[in-house]
């Protein structure tokens, strides 16, 4: 009886020791799969975790990141969709949303998720950036040339931000402003082959 009493004793202290390398294994077989491009088979790890936890925000998020990558955009909002109503100030949600929204050209409603994340955090940087290319999408060039403007004052060593600012200015016909910005993502990005073009084919170089 003694015997049987340390042995059970004995599993109640390890189980936490096993659960933890069962988990670092899980976490790592689905990383490993994402790495080598199996997206699927990195999916259906998550999708084993979350039949055991059904609402552990991370694995949601993160099975929507998948579903994205694999061009399963439905699907992937869903999931961002279920993380935000399990934590409606989640800032990486609202990210994660707005990619499958514009890779299905939803610009708008992408839109409205970026605004959302600069109310709570503003000048977030991949918030606006994914709105410069909503804006650039819709055309909206004078808004893109102010908003561009604006989050380069911020982030003014960034070359994709002065990238929009540049195409701003070309298509309102400010040729002196385009060539001042493309002049400046060739200092930050040497070789910039938009940039190059642009000033080669204005006789600038």
């Amino acid at each position: 009886m003694h015997l049987r009493l340390l042995t059970l004793l004995f599993l109640i202290l390890a189980a936490p020791a096993f659960a933890e390398e069962n988990l670092d294994d899980f976490w790592n077989e689905s990383y490993r799969q994402e790495a080598l491009g199996k997206y699927q088979a990195a999916m259906e790890v998550m999708n084993n975790w979350l039949h055991l936890h059904p609402n552990h925000e991370f694995s949601i998020m993160r099975r929507g990141w998948l579903y994205y990558l694999q061009g399963k955009h439905n699907e992937s909002i869903k999931d961002y969709q279920k993380a935000l109503s399990l934590n409606d100030k989640s800032l990486e949600a609202r990210l994660g949303m707005m990619l499958p929204l514009m890779a299905q050209n939803k610009w708008r409603e992408a839109m409205v998720y970026g605004r959302q994340i600069d109310e709570l955090a503003p000048w977030n940087y991949y918030a606006h950036v994914r709105m410069l290319r909503c804006e650039e999408a819709l055309e909206q060039w004078n808004t893109l040339a102010d908003h561009a403007l604006q989050v380069y004052l911020r982030y003014p060593s960034d070359a994709t931000i002065i990238v929009y600012l540049a195409r701003a200015y070309e298509k309102l016909g400010n040729a002196r402003g385009a060539e001042k910005a493309w002049l400046d993502v060739l200092e930050r990005v040497p070789g910039h082959v938009e940039a190059s073009q642009y000033l080669a084919s204005h006789h600038r170089r």
